[in-house]
């Protein structure tokens, strides 16, 4: 996008349109002490809140640079229209009623076109939408109440709800917000759009994205790319697990491949941080306007309970996050400072021996974070003030501050319950560089996604995503042999086949081949379900039999000689993502490929670096290295089948919808991997050739 957001989300000159909406936000500009100027317009009246009122686009003394249109949908389009004629900045459509409903006197689509139409060059958010606030200059164009106060440096949280914006401005645990903004229906100006503006303000410190849906891969990608370049961070909260969410495909990989599964795989190839929850996304946000991106994935926890030491241990658990043991060093100075009865290791319970003690527990706090960590993490719930005495805990907490005054090393401190972070010490905490961390399940998840989004931005920048738009031709299906001929040209290797058109032919290919013999019906999408594969027969009588019994049901017959002695079973997909292009998917194959759910998304391209380590992160992995004495598979062969596999999505990104080779049967070291099933789906004019 080549529009410049910054005028319209900086504004010094505002005009608001409408009647109770646009008294609203100039309410708003005015609490938050707005030092430019506003411009009411409305047809009727002489003045709003003391300001004199316009009667029409015309007569306003200049080009705002930013409106908000707090009138009806068709009046919103002439407007935007008359405001793109005189120069504005760019303006808020708060009107509903445009993509997201159709009634029957206006196609609510055929509107929403005519409102980009009519913004031309100009930027516009929405429609169907609240706009913004910008809590560093107090310029709101924002029609109703919210939580936020003004600040000098903070996050930016980006989301299509309005409500959700409303609710995220409520909260109570310390996070500075420079910008909250909204955008709607998305008509012209999107997430990623929006992003990227804040993002260029010096005093923005990392993004938030609540995210319904992906507006355009590609500028997400310069959003990465920003985010990178600037040292400043972007975490995402996308919405939407559910199997409704799931293309209806017809392989295995599909079933495997679903839309959260795809987006997830978008975000970490980018850099973009992932969170689950709204609670994990302020939180994460506090330690990334804090301290940034973790360097690793390594914490230390300090508590004086065994109770709080064991919660952040279980809750660890199935997290990327570690608890490196305590270094001789670091054990020898402990000892000292806490004495003979303490347990060292990591997480740390130091008893309540040194509470109270500010010296002994700056002491200890400061020994432990030589340690090299990325983070270090002190559990401690503040007391209800209303009844008990804060004294002891404050020592505490001066006692962190000062431990990373003079370390220099990175502190949280996380209150087991969220409620006992009041925000009176969140805010203080945060003033002081230690960020205050409510809960410790969203503690743990905030540094997951800080450790992510460091290990991401050590890497190198990854290549663009496929993100081709498919060919307009029908889709058509190739059967097995026709799959398998398409993918030996990348050098894919499968069992020893023939084709065979009727049973008799099916005997004699099976004895020209060789026992045992695997025989297989053509023209199934799912041919095991269908009784169309036939396993271990050992004479020409025997696939006869066979392939008599399933003729009925089948086009043809694939006979191929049988292949055992396999460690694993491994799937190798590929299946067409709308805004991502071709995205691949590796996992247990066979009959397990939908059972276990153990698969990784590969975006693509790849690289096979990243084809390890994403086959490292499979439960099957225990077996494929070698399990309880049995012979290891051959890894670099099975490497090497799916580079060739992105390849080969990558030629044919244009015209491939969906790939499906399950199983890879995965051989012992030494002897390769063999296909030994396959499915493709193609637009037909790029597979025409000779079989």
């Amino acid at each position: 996008m080549t529009r410049s957001l910054a005028r319209v989300i900086i504004p010094k000159l505002i005009a608001v349109f409408g009647g109770k909406e646009a008294r609203r936000v100039i309410e708003q500009c005015d609490r938050m002490g707005f030092s430019g100027e506003i411009w009411p317009v409305h047809p009727k009246h002489d003045e709003i809140l003391g300001r004199r009122c316009y009667r029409s686009t015309g007569e306003l003394p200049s080009a705002p640079d930013a409106a908000f249109l707090g009138v009806n949908r068709a009046l919103t389009v002439d407007i935007v229209r008359e405001l793109a004629a005189r120069g504005a900045g760019g303006a808020v459509c708060y009107a509903s009623g445009f993509g997201e409903a159709t009634d029957e006197l206006t196609d609510g689509h055929d509107l929403q076109r005519g409102l980009v139409e009519a913004a031309g060059a100009m930027p516009i958010l929405g429609p169907n939408c609240y706009g913004f606030i910008n809590a560093l200059d107090g310029a709101l164009l924002w029609p109703d109440q919210h939580g936020l106060r003004r600040c000098e440096r903070g996050v930016a949280i980006l989301t299509q709800s309005s409500n959700i914006a409303i609710n995220l401005s409520m909260q109570r645990r310390g996070l500075p917000i420079a910008y909250m903004l909204t955008a709607g229906n998305q008509a012209q100006t999107g997430l990623s759009d929006l992003a990227c503006a804040v993002l260029e303000d010096p005093r923005v410190t990392a993004v938030g994205l609540h995210i319904e849906g992906f507006d355009n891969i590609r500028q997400l990608e310069h959003l990465a790319g920003r985010s990178r370049a600037l040292r400043k961070p972007v975490v995402a909260l996308k919405v939407g697990k559910s199997d409704a969410a799931r293309q209806a495909t017809v392989s295995h990989t599909a079933s495997l491949a679903g839309d959260h599964a795809v987006s997830s795989a978008i975000l970490a190839r980018l850099g973009i941080g992932q969170v689950n929850t709204l609670p994990e996304l302020i939180e994460v946000l506090k330690l990334l306007h804090v301290h940034g991106p973790l360097e690793s994935r390594s914490i230390s926890s300090m508590s004086c309970s065994g109770g709080d030491a064991s919660l952040v241990a279980d809750a660890a658990s199935g997290r990327k996050i570690l608890f490196p043991p305590l270094k001789d060093e670091q054990v020898l100075s402990l000892r000292q400072c806490l004495g003979g009865m303490v347990t060292l290791a990591n997480p740390l319970d130091y008893h309540t021996f040194i509470w109270g003690d500010f010296e002994h527990q700056t002491a200890a706090f400061s020994i432990v974070a030589k340690g090299g960590y990325a983070l270090n993490v002190i559990i401690l719930d503040m007391p209800r003030q209303d009844r008990c005495d804060r004294g002891p805990w404050m020592t505490t907490l001066e006692a962190v501050i000062e431990a990373r005054r003079t370390t220099g090393q990175a502190f949280a401190i996380v209150a087991s319950l969220a409620e006992n972070m009041p925000e009176d010490i969140a805010i203080q905490l945060i003033s002081a560089d230690v960020v205050p961390l409510s809960g410790i399940d969203e503690a743990l998840a905030a540094a997951e996604a800080a450790a992510l989004i460091g290990e991401a931005w050590a890497r190198p920048q990854q290549e663009p995503l496929l993100a081709v738009a498919p060919s307009p031709d029908a889709i058509v299906t190739l059967d097995e042999y026709e799959s398998k001929a398409e993918l030996a040209d990348f050098g894919l290797t499968g069992p020893a086949g023939r084709r065979a058109a009727t049973p008799q032919e099916a005997m004699l290919q099976a004895e020209a081949i060789g026992f045992p013999i695997v025989l297989k019906g053509l023209g199934l999408a799912h041919k095991s379900e269908s009784g169309a594969v036939r396993l271990d027969l050992h004479c020409g009588e025997a696939v006869l039999e066979a392939a008599a019994s399933m003729s009925s049901a089948v086009s043809g017959f694939l006979v191929e000689r049988m292949i055992g002695g396999a460690i694993a079973e491994v799937i190798v997909g590929v299946l067409r993502d709308p805004l991502a292009g071709p995205v691949m998917t590796v996992g247990a194959g066979g009959i397990f490929a939908e059972l276990l759910d153990d698969a990784v998304m590969l975006t693509l391209p790849t690289t096979e670096e990243a084809i390890r380590t994403a086959i490292s992160q499979l439960a099957i992995a225990t077996v494929l290295n070698g399990y309880r004495g049995r012979p290891a598979g051959d890894l670099p062969a099975l490497v090497s089948l799916i580079a060739a596999v992105a390849r080969y999505a990558a030629e044919h990104a244009a015209s491939l919808e969906e790939l499906d080779i399950n199983p890879v049967l995965v051989l012992p070291q030494g002897s390769g991997v063999v296909a030994a099933d396959a499915l493709i789906r193609r637009r037909k004019p790029q597979w025409q050739r000779a079989i």
